[in-house]
This record gives C-alpha cells, structure tokens and sequence, in this order.
C-alpha cells in the first residue's frame, strides 16, 4: 500500500513550510497517523513531531450536455498535515 500519494504544493502550504515547518501531503484513506509518520520519516530522512489528518469526501458533480444531465461523483480523499521537528525541512524542488 502506497501511503504517501502527493505532496501538497500551494501557496498556503509553502507559507506554513517557511514558518511553522509543517508541510502537507494527500495520503491513502486507509493509512492512521503513525503509518503517515513512519512513511515520511523514511522517505525524507526528517524527524515527525505531530501529523493532523482531514479527510474529505466525495462531491456530486453535473453538468449539462447535448444527450443530457450526466451526473458523476469526485474522489474521496485524505490529508495529512506534517509537522517537522526544528531545523528539519523538506524541499519538494530537488528531484526537478
């Protein structure tokens, strides 16, 4: 099981990474907190002090074409907010 899916890129996120060392990623919805902190300390070689998870359920969608209403249902998913320990940081950038 792939825990880790993305790494969260937007601007309030990069704010929250320079200021308060927290960085966010879309996760498995399945994956708990302790698998998240074990997947990050691992891959990025930093210390985990806490994780906040948020999950998000699916929206119904519909729109309006030519055969008529087609309705359909976005994904459901699960972030995970990370917070590193002081001094440690991850830079999403390097492998570009």
């Amino acid at each position: 099981m792939d825990i880790l899916q993305k790494p969260i890129i937007t601007e309030k996120m990069t704010i929250q990474g320079e200021k308060m060392n927290r960085f966010g990623f879309i996760v498995a919805i399945d994956a708990n907190k302790i698998q998240i902190k074990k997947a990050v300390e691992e891959l990025y070689n930093v210390t985990v002090e806490s994780v906040n998870t948020m999950r998000y359920g699916g929206k119904s969608k519909s729109k309006q074409t030519k055969t008529g209403i087609q309705k359909g249902k976005t994904n459901a998913s699960k972030k995970a907010i990370v917070t590193l320990q002081e001094g440690d940081t991850i830079d999403f950038y390097s492998n570009i």
